[in-house]
């Protein structure tokens, strides 16, 4: 996976990109891009959102 947040996303391929958490859809070049991160057991887990929309959506899984 390309770095989120490296070069405002520019040039990322849609197979490369994250993908929200909730829709499914990946996230390519969208300001709206959300991350929530927290440590579970020692290890560091993320989940991407396409919008605020989909973060609210989202069965919190922690």
């Amino acid at each position: 996976m390309v770095d989120p947040t490296s070069d405002l996303e520019e040039n990322v391929d849609p197979e490369d990109a994250p993908t929200c958490a909730t829709c499914g859809e990946p996230i390519v070049n969208q300001s709206t891009h959300r991350v929530v991160t927290w440590v579970d057991d020692g290890t560091v887990q993320h989940r991407h959102f396409c919008d605020d929309e989909c973060r609210d959506a989202w069965d919190d899984e922690r």
